[in-house]
């Protein structure tokens, strides 16, 4: 019998390798299946805690104005090169760079959440509703099915496009037959628990010292691809333009599904580059890089261990449903989500767990192209989530429960919806005085 034929490498897809400005169903096609301890089926959920980024946004008002700068520096670049002697090179300049403008030109605001965006969020809750049909058979209360969201409109408006999408058919609204929901938010002066960045000033400070660094850091990537750009095009790039075609590009592949325009300056090796000079950023200044990142989370973490100790609390004292909340669901940012994900303890490489309990920095990310666990594509798309569901199980299973707690409870993590290991069950503990047994 002759050998079986290999598997065909996988086509290289730019949109995969856009770091946390990746689209979320990308994403979740990109990636591996974690393996993770199995739920009895004799255990049913009774609480779900989820905290979620926004999904897909457009530019921000920032970056719209870089986009309009960059418009007019490769108008002035193609026209050098259209008066240089060198006509034969007029060749190789990309067709749409030739009088391109930015497809945000003329937009005085920005970093709104654009259709995609709720389409991800929708089809999300659709998801989460159906994986767990127990949980949400209750009719809607705003006590028993919490929803939260920072003041920002991009994460409001993601709250609603999840509400829409977990309540559709509850109601009487409209041919969808929908109905209203409330969305709660904190003022973003003290929204401790979501907007925990804006008010740590020791956060604050660590950014705004680490940062150079980490443009330092960047630089020799930077220049290695404006040299490699500057000889393939025969156009005067800067390091600075380069960033910026690197920024449209993401743009474009993005929000608009474009990889043969400004994505295609870049090769292969290039664009993996310039993706863990986004990971190395993001790492340092919102995750592993420094303790203070993912310790900012604490009142979020703690948020969520309440709410599970007072479902515990629910169950065992026989609540009637409709008298406790079944779900707390909250929408934010990346700079919510990333050191959330790193008090969970993911995506770590080999000894990083002790070093993070002694509060040590970690090494970097391995630079390209050694394989590596951090990558932004995967820790935080558009529309990146995670889930902690709260499972009640029967207390005849051997397992050691309280002394008057009739029943074991069990807490699944999932990331962007697929369930994981924890490294270690006590990390929670350390900072929550959480059992031990509660998590697998």
């Amino acid at each position: 019998m002759p050998p079986a034929a290999a598997a065909e490498p996988e086509a290289f897809d730019v949109r995969r390798h856009l770091s946390t400005v990746t689209r979320y169903d990308v994403s979740r096609a990109s990636n591996s299946v974690v393996s993770a301890p199995a739920i009895s089926d004799e255990c049913r959920v009774i609480h779900l805690n989820l905290v979620a980024r926004h999904g897909t946004r457009a530019p921000t008002k920032k970056r719209i104005k870089e986009l309009d700068r960059l418009a007019v520096r490769l108008g002035t670049l193609v026209d050098e090169a259209k008066q240089g002697p060198d006509t034969a090179s007029l060749k190789k300049i990309p067709s749409w760079m030739k009088g391109w403008e930015s497809r945000w030109k003329g937009r005085v605001k920005g970093g709104e959440l654009v259709s995609e965006g709720e389409e991800e969020l929708f089809n999300f809750a659709n998801r989460v509703k159906e994986r767990f049909q127990d949980l949400f058979d209750e009719e809607y209360h705003p006590d028993v099915y919490s929803i939260r969201a920072t003041q920002v409109p991009r994460a409001s408006a993601s709250a609603v496009a999840f509400g829409l999408g977990l309540l559709s058919g509850k109601g009487k609204l409209g041919a969808g037959n929908n109905r209203a929901f409330s969305v709660l938010s904190e003022s973003r002066a003290s929204d401790i628990c979501l907007r925990f960045f804006d008010s740590c000033k020791t956060y604050k400070d660590y950014r705004k010292r680490k940062e150079p660094d980490v443009d330092k850091q960047k630089e020799p990537i930077l220049e290695h691809v404006t040299s490699a750009l500057v000889s393939r095009y025969h156009l005067k790039f800067t390091t600075q333009d380069v960033s910026s075609l690197w920024f449209l590009c993401k743009q474009e592949a993005s929000l608009l599904n474009i990889t043969n325009q400004a994505c295609q300056l870049f090769n292969e090796d290039e664009v993996h580059l310039l993706e863990w000079t986004d990971d190395l950023e993001g790492f340092v200044l919102k995750g592993y890089g420094e303790s203070i990142n993912y310790k900012m989370g604490l009142p979020l973490l703690k948020d969520v261990v309440q709410s599970m100790e007072e479902a515990i609390i629910a169950k065992e004292e026989n609540f009637p449903d409709g008298t406790y909340e079944k779900a707390r669901l909250r929408f934010a940012h990346a700079e919510t989500l990333v050191p959330f994900t790193c008090l969970l303890g993911l995506f770590l490489e080999g000894s990083d767990f002790e070093k993070i309990q002694r509060e040590e920095p970690l090494d970097l990310p391995p630079m390209p192209p050694q394989r590596r666990n951090w990558k932004g594509a995967l820790v935080a798309p558009f529309a990146s989530n995670n889930m902690l569901a709260l499972y009640q199980c029967p207390g005849n299973d051997g397992k050691k429960t309280s002394q008057d707690q009739k029943n074991s409870y069990f807490v699944q993590v999932l990331h962007n919806e697929a369930p994981v290991s924890m490294p270690v069950r006590l990390y929670f503990c350390n900072f929550c005085a959480l059992s031990s047994n509660l998590f697998v």
